[in-house]
């Protein structure tokens, strides 16, 4: 006689399923299907359930005990924050189905935080940060590039980016800026990173340029290309007021959050 009776309540199916993951480590779909009786798509749906419940992990053709290892988050900006309006001021810019580019940095990274009740976009970076906020915060679709991380800020850069760049369009291209002058355009810090920027003000149909008030008027160490190179800059309201009026007099949108 079977000394375990099969549960046919969808709760008792889903306790045992769990006790199973937590007691072996993991679970296949089409086990627990012919162990319970049910279809495969009944069990992926328990484990659906159960994974929101934090009991397991789902993977390719059953679930696994979920990792308690935690990755650390970057704390968001507060409210009412340089950077936090930042980030909602370009949120408001993007529209629901388009595919934009992140590029690496605090301020498209909170972009990427302002981005987490939108709908049907897709998001390309080459920001390994940006990433982890995209794939673990939000519904989107995520592009990462290839090459190699480099900096704090985990920025992807090099000959593998470049190229998986190459084939890729975005209806906007946001990027953080080292330094943006009337007279010297746009500048970068990072040789590399100057590199990739480059390239994508070739592919993005609007350039939208972030720039933190202490370097509106900078001219940072790489020049990336002449401020019509911008369509939009976006820095908060502190920003001071002869640099901005130059770059309101070059013919660049500015945008005060």
């Amino acid at each position: 006689m079977d000394q375990h009776p099969q549960p046919t309540l969808a709760a008792e199916r889903r306790a045992a399923i769990a006790r199973t993951v937590a007691e072996e480590g993991s679970a296949r779909v089409t086990e627990l299907a012919d162990r319970f009786g049910v279809s495969a798509t009944t069990i992926r749906r328990d484990m659906k359930v159960l994974e929101k419940q934090g009991t397991m992990e789902r993977v390719h053709g059953g679930a696994v005990a979920p990792s308690k290892q935690v990755v650390p988050e970057k704390p968001r900006a507060t409210p009412g924050t340089q950077e936090r309006r930042i980030g909602q001021a370009v949120a408001k810019m993007i529209t629901d189905g388009e595919t934009i580019f992140l590029g690496p940095g605090r301020l498209p990274l909170e972009v990427a935080c302002c981005l987490t009740n939108r709908s049907r976009l897709t998001v390309v970076t080459n920001g390994l940060e940006v990433a982890y906020q995209v794939a673990t915060n939000t519904p989107h679709t995520l592009i990462v590039t290839g090459g190699q991380a480099e900096g704090r800020d985990l920025k992807l850069v090099g000959q593998l980016t470049r190229a998986s760049l190459s084939s890729l369009r975005a209806d906007h291209v946001i990027l953080e800026l080292g330094g943006i002058s009337a007279i010297d355009g746009l500048t970068e810090d990072s040789l590399a990173q100057a590199e990739v920027a480059r390239l994508l003000l070739q592919i993005g149909s609007e350039v939208i340029a972030l720039v933190p008030v202490e370097r509106v008027g900078r001219v940072a160490a790489t020049h990336i290309g002449p401020i019509s190179d911008a369509d939009v800059v976006v820095t908060a309201r502190e920003a001071p007021s002869p640099f901005l009026w130059d770059l309101s007099e070059s013919g660049v949108r500015i945008v005060l959050a």
